[in-house]
C-alpha cells in the first residue's frame, strides 16, 4: 500500500485530459466553450473540460459512420481487431495508477477501490471482449435441398454510448468493449461530474491503433451533448447508463429521431433479505453494510432496502450497525479509506433531502444522518441507518443513490417477497437462507434481473447485468452483450 503522499504526487503530476477525441484527434469544442470539472474530494476545480454541443456531436457521428461505411474497422481481419484491443488493455494497465487517480479525483470514490476493482476490471472486460470477438458463430437453417440458407451476426453501425458518472470507466467499458468486439463505431458521452478516464481512453485508444473516427469520445453536459446524440438520425444505437428520467427522454428522441434501437440500465431500490434461518448472521450483517455503503451508496444495485425477519431482526440490526460504525468518510486518495466523498454537491444534498424526509416520516435514525468532513470543502455524507421503516415510506419508495439504509421488518416470507417486489424496480436482490427450497422460490418469484443468495453481489463479468420493470432493458456484461450490438441477418441462395 502506497500513501497519500504518493497519490498526491501522481495527481499532481497528471495532465488532466480535458479536451474531446473525434476522428482521431484531441479537439476543443466548437464553440470554444467549457465546463468547470470540479472533484468531490474537497470541491475545487481541476480542470476545464471541452463543453461538446451539436456541432460537435455531429462531427463525431459523422467520423464514426465514415469509418463504419468504409469498413476501416468493422471489415478488418479478427486477428488484427484483437491486436488492437488488447494493445489498449495493455496501455491501460500500464497506465493503471493515472486512470485509478483520475477516478478517484472525479467521482471522490476512494482510491483503493479505484486501483483494485474499478481499473482492473476495465481492463479485465476489454479483455474480456476482445478474446471473444472471433467465437460469435452463425447458424447454417433447415433448407429444401436445392437452398442453402444461414444466419449471420452483423454489427448495428454508429452506438452512442451514454455513462454515469458513480463508474466512469467500468461503466464505459461495459459498452465500449462489446460494441466494438461486433464491429461497430462508437461516440461515448461521459456523464459531466466524472469525464477524464473516458478522454484518457480515447488517447490510449489512438496509442493502441484504433483507426480515427472508431471511437470518438464527446463530453459535455447531458442536455446539450447527449441529447445531440440521442436525436442524431446517423445514430443507430443508443446504450445508456443512468437515471429513469433520462431513459425515458431518450426513448422519445429516438422516436422522434430515427427509431434507433435503445438499451436501458437504469435505477434500482434492490431488497436484501435475511431470513430467519440465515446460516451466518455475522457474514450476512458485513454484506448488508457493503451494500449500502459501497461507493458511497452510489451503486444501482445498492442494497437499500434491508428487509429482516422479525425473530432475527433485532440482534442482527446491533451487527450492522456495528459493521457500518468502522465505515468512516476519508480522503479519497487515502489508501486506508474505504468510504470517500460524494460525487457532486448537488447528489449530497439529495441523499440529506432523503434523510430529513425518513426523518420526518418517522423512521427511526439508528446511525448517522449528517454532512462530514464540511471542512475540507468536499462532499461526504456519513453513512445513515434508519430502522424499523415501513414499505411505504419515501426511503423504502424511492432511489436515493446515496449512504442511506432502510430496515424493515418482516413476519413472514409471503410477506418478504411481497416488499422486495413492491417497487417500479426490478435490477437487483439477495437473500440469506439455509432452505435451498427457499432459496430457489424466493429467486423465481422476486422480479429482478440479478439475484444473490448467501452473498451480495456474488457475480462478475460472465454474468449478464441487467434489470427488469423500470430498472430499464438489454443486458451488459457477458457474451449476451455482443448480441445487443449486431444485428440478425437471413441469407438464401437458391441453387441453379
Amino acid at each position: 500500500m502506497t500513501s497519500l503522499a504518493h497519490f498526491e504526487k501522481v495527481a499532481g503530476s497528471i495532465a488532466l485530459p480535458g479536451k474531446a477525441v473525434i476522428d482521431g484527434k484531441t479537439l476543443a469544442a466548437a464553440s470554444g466553450a467549457t465546463f468547470d470539472n470540479v472533484s468531490p474530494r474537497d470541491g475545487r476545480v481541476l480542470n476545464q473540460v471541452a463543453s461538446c454541443g451539436a456541432a460537435d456531436v455531429d462531427f463525431a457521428v459523422t467520423s464514426a459512420r465514415q469509418a463504419f461505411e468504409d469498413g476501416r474497422w468493422r471489415k478488418l481481419h479478427y486477428r488484427d481487431k484483437k491486436r488492437i484491443l488488447f494493445a489498449l488493455a495493455d496501455l491501460m494497465e500500464r497506465d493503471a495508477e493515472i486512470l485509478a487517480v483520475l477516478e478517484s479525483l472525479d467521482m471522490g470514490k476512494p482510491i483503493s477501490n479505484s486501483l483494485d476493482s474499478d481499473v482492473p476490471g476495465s481492463i479485465a472486460t476489454l479483455r474480456y471482449y476482445a478474446e471473444a470477438l472471433d467465437k460469435v458463430y452463425g447458424e447454417v437453417a433447415p433448407a429444401a435441398p436445392n437452398r442453402f440458407s444461414f444466419v449471420e451476426h452483423e454489427p448495428l453501425g454508429v452506438i452512442g454510448a451514454i455513462v454515469p458518472w458513480n463508474f466512469p470507466l467500468l461503466m464505459a467499458m461495459w459498452k465500449i468493449a462489446p460494441a466494438l468486439a461486433m464491429g461497430n463505431s462508437v461516440v461515448l458521452k461521459p456523464a459531466e461530474q466524472s469525464p477524464m478516464t473516458a478522454l484518457k481512453i480515447g488517447e490510449l485508444a489512438l496509442e493502441a491503433g484504433l483507426p480515427p473516427g472508431v471511437l470518438n469520445i464527446v463530453p459535455g453536459l447531458g442536455g446539450e451533448a447527449g441529447k445531440a446524440i440521442a436525436l442524431h438520425n446517423d445514430v443507430d444505437m443508443i446504450a445508456f447508463t443512468g437515471s429513469g428520467a433520462v431513459g425515458r427522454l431518450l426513448m422519445q428522441y429516438s422516436g422522434q429521431s430515427n427509431l434507433k434501437r435503445v438499451s436501458l440500465e437504469l435505477g434500482g431500490k434492490s431488497p436484501h433479505i435475511v431470513f430467519s434461518d440465515c446460516p451466518n448472521l455475522d457474514t450476512a450483517a458485513e454484506h448488508a453494510a457493503w451494500g449500502i455503503f459501497y461507493n458511497q451508496g452510489e451503486v444501482c444495485t445498492a442494497g437499500s432496502r434491508l428487509l429482516v425477519h422479525e425473530s432475527i431482526a433485532d440482534p442482527f440490526v446491533e451487527k450492522l450497525l456495528a459493521v457500518a460504525r468502522t465505515i468512516v468518510a476519508g480522503d479519497p486518495l487515502e489508501p486506508k479509506t474505504a468510504f470517500g466523498a460524494m460525487v457532486s454537491g448537488e447528489q449530497m444534498n439529495t441523499a440529506l433531502r432523503y434523510i430529513e424526509t425518513a426523518g420526518r416520516e418517522g423512521g427511526d435514525l439508528r446511525l448517522g444522518g449528517k454532512r462530514t468532513r464540511e471542512e475540507t470543502g468536499g462532499f461526504y455524507v456519513e453513512p445513515t441507518v434508519f430502522d424499523n421503516v415501513t414499505p411505504t415510506s419515501t426511503i423504502s419508495r424511492e432511489e436515493v443513490f446515496g449512504p442511506v439504509l432502510a430496515v424493515t421488518r418482516f413476519a413472514a416470507v409471503e410477506d418478504a417477497i411481497r416488499y422486495a417486489n413492491d417497487t417500479p424496480y426490478g435490477l437487483a436482490a439477495g437473500l440469506w437462507t439455509r432452505d435451498v427450497t427457499l432459496a430457489h422460490r424466493a429467486a423465481r418469484e422476486i422480479r429482478a434481473g440479478l439475484v444473490w443468495v448467501n452473498g451480495w453481489d456474488s457475480c462478475d463479468l460472465t454474468m449478464p447485468f441487467g434489470g427488469f420493470k423500470q430498472s430499464g432493458f438489454g443486458r451488459d456484461r457477458s457474451l449476451h452483450a455482443l448480441h445487443k450490438y449486431a444485428d440478425l441477418k437471413s441469407v438464401s441462395i437458391t441453387l441453379p
